[in-house]
């Protein structure tokens, strides 16, 4: 990245992280068009969004440490 040397992405590590970022996105929309209550789009998005840390936590820091954490 150009604003600092300690951060050392490649193009492939933004291509990862904008299709996170856009399957999130079509998730809530998903769940917010096909819940029938607030009670359920609230845990739906929830649901959707501590997933998505959770894979992101992984790619980054190797929290459960597969093959495919970082560092």
């Amino acid at each position: 990245m150009t604003i600092t040397d300690e951060i050392n992405w490649s193009p492939f590590d933004f291509i990862i992280m904008g299709s996170l970022l856009i399957l999130l996105s079509i998730g809530i929309n998903f769940a917010s068009n096909r819940a029938k209550n607030l009670k359920n789009r609230v845990l739906y998005i929830g649901i959707l969004v501590i997933i998505f840390m959770l894979i992101w936590a992984e790619l980054a820091v190797g929290l459960f440490g597969t093959p495919f954490a970082g560092s």
